[in-house]
């Protein structure tokens, strides 16, 4: 494993943790063309590496229409969206965009809110608030970020970007009112009817944020057990949970990361792709501290027990 190459865990609350992603298409469940361009458009999923490339054609996202390729799935109200997205190629028209498109429906003059990335580095939230109206757009002072996030408060909605290793600089619209089931998803548009421009994207992450009244440790956001190339900053998630994975520390060869859950030790086999249960004996009360001796052959773990009054013990 190589060295700049670490564990983590990402929580979230999102309805696919615990569930398998829909076939060939990661965390989305359809895409098609939106307002029908001339050329079609098409998406393609790298399980392994998880990432997304997507091809659109489109004289634009603007006015009272949309044409555009579209991949999507349907989420209900606040959500955080994340990706770390480029252009692939030269390109040909410099408002070629790519971004995070939230639409009301799939219908080319549907009221919508999107994050755009232009060929040019030209930055922007745009929306259209009421179906078969005109689009606006609030533009950002980075050019040409490729990380690009979309959350939705309610009613507002708020950009944020960055070049990776920068902090995010936000732009923010409020009293959009797009219904509490929408459709989200990653686009390409190639700003020219007769060029279809192609797009990656990669650190795909559709997130539901803490819901109001959440009780800690009765309550949980589900979780992500993630590697990250410190380096690249990409990130693969190995396995979800729709419960709380904690605490994963690598075994010194690099092949296994070792981690809690439930009270129970899990080792994860990264060449496996799977995890299995640490047998730890009579300790099945474990949280999630524990510790392995730079060689590996020991590893400590902090139990809870009845004798203690509930106290953990190494």
């Amino acid at each position: 494993m190589p060295l700049l190459v670490l564990a983590l865990l990402f929580f979230c609350s999102f309805a696919i943790t615990g569930q398998a992603q829909s076939q060939g298409l990661g965390v989305f469940n359809g895409n098609q063309d939106i307002g029908s361009p001339e050329l079609s458009g098409a998406v393609s999923y790298d399980a392994e590496r998880q990432f997304y490339t997507v091809e659109g054609a489109g004289e634009n996202m603007w006015f009272d229409h949309d044409k555009l390729h579209f991949v999507y799935r349907k989420i209900t109200g606040d959500f955080i969206l994340r990706t770390r997205a480029e252009f692939m190629g030269e390109g040909v028209h410099p408002h070629r965009k790519l971004g995070w498109d939230v639409r009301s429906e799939l219908d080319p003059s549907s009221a919508h809110v999107n994050a755009a990335v232009h060929g040019d580095g030209l930055t922007s939230l745009q929306f259209r608030p009421i179906a078969g109206d005109s689009t606006e757009e609030k533009q950002s002072s980075i050019a040409g970020p490729d990380i690009i996030q979309l959350e939705r408060q309610g009613n507002t909605f708020i950009m944020s970007v960055a070049k990776f290793g920068e902090p995010f600089t936000t732009t923010e619209i409020s009293n959009i009112e797009l219904g509490d089931e929408v459709f989200v998803g990653l686009y390409v548009c190639s700003h020219d009817p007769e060029v279809k421009e192609k797009a990656r994207f990669r650190n795909v992450r559709i997130i539901k944020p803490a819901w109001e009244g959440l009780v800690p440790y009765q309550d949980y956001l589900g979780s992500n057990l993630e590697v990250m190339e410190v380096k690249t900053g990409h990130r693969k998630v190995l396995h979800r949970s729709p419960e709380s994975l904690q605490a994963p520390n690598w075994t010194p060869d690099g092949t296994k990361l070792i981690y809690n859950h439930n009270g129970l030790l899990y080792n994860y086999d990264l060449e496996q792709d799977r995890p299995e249960i640490l047998d730890t004996d009579f300790a099945i009360n474990n949280n999630n501290d524990h510790v392995l001796t730079f060689d590996g052959t020991i590893l400590g773990i902090s139990h809870h027990t009845e004798d203690t009054d509930g106290a953990s013990i190494i």
